[in-house]
């Protein structure tokens, strides 16, 4: 079992999970962590890649004792933009940006992974490691996918792990089928007539208008889609006017849009246009409207699964692994499973007793650290046991 020995890995494990998490990269500027892995698979024997997918990826490959089939594990390595609020010694060192996310764990554990598949390597088969920058919002899996991370020799399946404050330490989840949503963006530009605030009958006020437009988009959401196909639209950033006693010229608007079905992903454009169109022509002002496709859906391989359980049944036990619900969050290792099957499931992390309960991107975030040596275990079982039945 994988479990034993990654528990003596476990100082080693937190070691690197705390130099990465005290010094966060944002995405595609994970240079230092970038040298930190190279230099812990090159300390194992392994020869990492070149620099991938902006500089910052990098791939690895574990040869079995015979040739075989290749299975994909991934990491993603980048930090957020928030400023970290916790008080703890490894917290971040770098003002504004900190691991609030957890990807400081998920390359620990590849890392750990991979330290043991090379002290057992698997009998037929090989296992590629993928280091990736830029999931934050930077599409830094496309990037890897476009720069070869999925052949040479190609890969069969991909695996990888998402760290989970909503379950406990030693449980883990998988949905089958749509796990995240597609994750697109809305830009918004009203565009109306300054004038004086005491004379509104002058002037087109974008701020009256631009109200009128988040109303309008919800109004879509609620009365132009199916309600059995769940759609988020969020309006989060606005930005227009200059004074209290002068009427907005234009407002400028920032969203998010979140679906799970293709078929109405495809038609959401239209719809939220014609609803900006719509309003602002009734209001006599203007508007450009842009709408951007980020991730899509993820959608983890139902035929993976049984091989995940029984990694979960011989390392941590049965009974550990649930059924996990699906997410209205983005995650792009739904490139990778576009392109072969793949499957990402949820490692608890939640330690109630120690106060590690704070949601991911929350400024107090963070994990216990017991979950790593699990992490590592179940990655390179989940390894293993794919090689075996392929």
């Amino acid at each position: 079992m994988d479990l034993s020995a990654a528990h003596a890995l476990r100082r080693d494990l937190v070691a690197w999970r705390r130099q990465l998490h005290a010094n966060p990269e944002l995405a595609y500027q994970e240079h230092a962590t970038s040298t930190f892995v190279r230099e812990r698979l090159e300390r194992m024997g392994l020869r990492p890649s070149p620099p991938l997918a902006g500089g910052t990826g990098l791939t690895c490959l574990i040869e079995g004792a015979s040739d075989g089939p290749t299975v994909a594990l991934r990491a993603d390595m980048d930090a957020l933009p928030i400023q970290e609020a916790g008080d703890v010694p490894y917290a971040s060192r770098v003002p504004g940006i900190a691991h609030l996310c957890g990807h400081d764990a998920h390359t620990t554990m590849l890392l750990g992974a991979a330290a043991l598949l090379v002290d057992r390597r698997p009998p037929k088969g090989h296992v590629k490691l993928l280091f990736q920058p830029a999931e934050e919002g930077g599409a830094g899996a496309a990037r890897m996918i476009a720069d070869g991370a999925l052949e040479s020799p190609p890969v069969g399946a991909v695996f990888g792990l998402h760290v989970d404050p909503n379950q406990d330490v030693g449980r883990l989840s998988a949905t089958p089928g749509p796990a995240t949503a597609a994750s697109d963006g809305i830009d918004i530009v009203v565009i109306g007539e300054g004038g004086h605030a005491a004379r509104p009958h002058q002037a087109v006020d974008a701020i009256a208008v631009a109200a009128q437009v988040v109303t309008a988009l919800q109004q879509v959401v609620s009365r132009h889609t199916d309600p059995l196909l769940p759609l988020v639209v969020t309006v989060g950033r606005i930005e227009g006017g200059f004074a209290r006693n002068v009427i907005a010229p234009s407002v400028r608007m920032e969203g998010t849009v979140r679906s799970f079905d293709p078929g109405l992903r495809e038609r959401l454009p239209g719809l939220l246009q014609r609803a900006v169109s719509g309003v602002t022509q009734a209001f006599g002002a203007r508007h450009e409207f842009a709408y951007r496709h980020g991730y899509p859906s993820l959608r983890n391989d139902p035929a993976l699964i049984p091989t995940l359980a029984t990694v979960v049944a011989e390392e941590v036990g049965e009974g550990n692994l649930g059924v996990g619900g699906p997410s209205l969050g983005g995650e792009d290792f739904s490139f990778y499973a576009e392109r072969v099957p793949g499957l990402m499931a949820r490692l608890g992390v939640r330690n109630e007793a120690r106060g590690i309960v704070h949601p991911l991107h929350h400024p107090r975030f963070d994990l216990d650290e017991d979950a790593l040596p699990i992490g590592a275990a179940v990655l390179a079982g989940f390894a293993r046991r794919w090689l075996a039945g392929s």
